[in-house]
C-alpha cells in the first residue's frame, strides 16, 4: 500500500474541557493555542444521540480524558461502551491528556495510571498519555492510529480481496511466507 492515499475516518471523543481540540492542533499545527474554544458537540452530553451520527463507520477512535478530572474517565468509558454497542470494528485508543499538568505537581493527577492500564487491556485497546502544550506523545498517538488502520487494511486487502486460500499449500505466496 506504500504510496497510496489511505482514508480512513477517526473521530475524537471524550468530556467537553478534555483538550480534543488542543490535540489535533498540535498534531496538525504543531502549536498550542491557549482556549477558550468553542465548545465541541460530541463531547457535550445534551448531544449524545448526535454523536452516534458523528462516529457512525468510525475505523479509529481516540477517546480523551483529562488526567486531573476522574469524572472524565467515567466519561471515557461511556463513549468506549457506546463504540463497543454500535461500532464493533472500531479500534480504540486511550488518551489522557494533560500531562503537562502533572509535571508541574504530581498532585494534581486524578486518574491512576495503573488502573487506566489495566481498563485498555481488558478493551484492547491503547493507551497514551499525552500533553498538547508540550507535544508529549501527540505524534505518537496519531502515527499508531494511521500505523495500525495500514497494517488491517493491508491484511484485509491480502486476505479477502485475494481470497487467500490457507489450505492451498502449492499457491506460491503461502510457501514462500511460511516455509523457509
Amino acid at each position: 500500500m506504500s504510496g497510496q492515499r489511505v482514508d480512513v475516518k477517526v473521530v475524537m471523543l471524550g468530556k467537553e474541557y478534555v483538550g480534543k481540540t488542543s490535540l489535533v492542533e498540535r498534531y496538525v499545527h504543531d502549536r498550542f493555542l491557549v482556549g477558550p474554544y468553542q465548545n465541541d458537540t460530541a463531547g457535550s452530553e445534551r448531544y449524545e444521540a448526535m454523536s452516534r451520527i458523528y462516529y457512525r463507520g468510525a475505523k479509529a477512535a481516540i477517546v480523551c480524558y483529562d488526567l486531573t478530572d476522574s469524572s472524565s474517565f467515567e466519561r471515557a468509558k461511556f463513549w468506549v461502551k457506546e463504540l463497543r454497542n454500535l461500532e464493533e470494528g472500531c479500534q480504540i485508543y486511550l488518551c489522557g491528556t494533560k500531562s503537562d499538568l502533572l509535571e508541574e505537581d504530581r498532585r494534581r493527577r486524578r486518574v491512576d495510571f495503573h488502573d487506566v492500564q489495566d481498563y485498555a487491556d481488558n478493551i484492547k485497546a491503547q493507551l497514551f498519555e499525552t500533553s498538547s502544550k508540550t507535544g508529549q506523545s501527540v505524534d505518537e498517538l496519531f502515527q499508531k492510529v494511521a500505523e495500525d488502520y495500514v497494517s488491517v487494511a493491508a491484511f484485509q486487502v491480502m486476505t479477502e480481496d485475494k481470497g487467500v486460500d490457507l489450505g492451498q499449500k502449492a499457491n506460491p505466496y503461502f510457501y514462500s511466507c511460511c516455509h523457509h
